[in-house]
């Protein structure tokens, strides 16, 4: 029959049996000749032929006995080569240069991230000053911050649980502010008693103790003290510890829990160097012998507040006179001293600026005062700056005694 005539299913069902016992009997390379012939299909050619793209090198079977076995694996792809530069290769310098512009939040996250970043994100250098201001439960943090090397630190208005802080040598705080804290005596004695380079310091408000004042004493370059408010401390450990600081050159020691044999330790062993002292508060505790003996140990004050002395009168002005550098007063509520002995106040201290007589002086008695003494500046300042780490002319949490910290929590 013509090849045409012939049905294609059964044509193409012989030909592949036939094609399957030639490729039993022949290798594979012979299989070409039976394709040449003219009576092989177009389409079981086309259908029989390998595509080129996967042609392999090994053929399986017993064909596979007399020829060379080869395994083919494909090659990887290569990386594309970036021209940026991984964090793994930069140097220490210059990551911790980028970590000093880092908040404190995301400088804790990314402590985490490896050893190698946990080590750099607690480097000394990024941990110079710290502001923890109104935290609650700070022990933990105040422990970790300490550990630092921390040379500024800021924490009022705080609450600090139990806290026995034992490093393994004496911390490097310059400067630091616990005022108006809440923290335990036990927990303030194991942090005073490490510092040794103490020159600003503010412990306002807070319960003291003899061990304090005499660690205290151990900071020879004392130059700013604030104790107001303070309670728990003698008289013979509060005249070692002036004693032993003799470069103080501003003292707050008002409205602590004084007798009077505490304001003559005060008076009696102050620092020569003190132009800046705030002893007010102390009613009849400050007697005008007081005075006398303050005067000729500080020739050198500038400012000088005895608000709230009740015993001090108008005699003690020819006593003051002495202050030849005197440039700020403050008498307020020291009711003893009367309007008329202010009048002229300005001829008794040529260099006097600035004048405090809150309570004494009310109403159109403060207007005539202030025209007959247009050169002093009266009642001007409501709160005392002495020692104080921020004062009231500037915002609360910028600056501690005109410095400002770098790292700082925010509620």
């Amino acid at each position: 029959m013509p090849l045409q005539d012939l049905p294609c299913l059964s044509l193409q069902g012989s030909m592949l049996s036939q094609a399957r016992k030639i490729n039993k009997r022949k290798p594979r390379g012979c299989l070409s000749e039976g394709l040449d012939m003219e009576c092989t299909p177009t389409e079981l050619i086309q259908q029989w032929s390998p595509l080129h793209k996967h042609q392999r090198l090994t053929s399986k079977g017993k064909e596979n006995t007399g020829n060379q076995f080869v395994l083919a694996r494909r090659s990887r792809r290569k990386r594309e080569s970036t021209s940026s530069i991984s964090w793994d290769h930069l140097p220490d310098e210059l990551l911790l240069r980028i970590l000093f512009y880092i908040p404190l939040q995301d400088l804790l996250r990314m402590s985490t991230v490896c050893m190698r970043w946990h080590r750099l994100a607690f480097d000394e250098s990024l941990w110079h000053s710290v502001d923890l201001e109104g935290l609650t439960h700070v022990g933990p943090a105040l422990q970790q911050v300490l550990k630092t090397g921390v040379r500024m630190l800021r924490c009022p208005r705080s609450f600090v649980e139990e806290l026995l802080f034992t490093g393994t040598g004496p911390l490097q705080i310059v400067v630091m502010d616990l005022s108006s804290s809440i923290i335990p005596t036990s927990s303030l004695e194991s942090i005073i008693c490490q510092c040794r380079q103490l020159e600003y310091l503010s412990l306002e408000g807070l319960q003291l103790s003899d061990n304090v004042i005499s660690s205290l004493s151990k900071n020879p370059n004392l130059l700013q003290l604030n104790l107001s408010g303070c309670s728990g401390l003698s008289a013979p450990a509060l005249a070692d510890m002036l004693q032993s600081c003799t470069s103080i050159e501003q003292l707050n020691i008002a409205w602590c829990d004084f007798s009077n044999d505490h304001v003559k330790s005060v008076v009696a062993n102050v620092s020569a160097s003190v132009t800046h002292l705030n002893i007010s508060g102390y009613r009849e505790n400050l007697t005008l012998d007081d005075v006398k003996v303050l005067v000729t140990r500080c020739p050198n004050i500038q400012t000088l507040d005895l608000s709230d002395s009740s015993l001090l009168m108008a005699d003690s002005f020819p006593v003051l006179k002495q202050l030849k550098a005197l440039l700020h007063l403050s008498l307020s509520r020291c009711y003893h001293i009367h309007l008329a002995a202010l009048t002229g106040l300005d001829k008794t201290f040529p260099t006097l600026s600035l004048l405090d007589v809150f309570g004494i002086v009310t109403g159109s008695h403060l207007s005539s005062l202030k025209k007959e003494m247009p050169r002093v500046s009266i009642n001007s300042r409501p709160f005392s700056s002495v020692a104080r780490p921020t004062p009231a002319s500037r915002p609360i949490g910028c600056f501690m005694w005109n410095r400002k910290c770098r790292l700082r929590f925010k509620l």
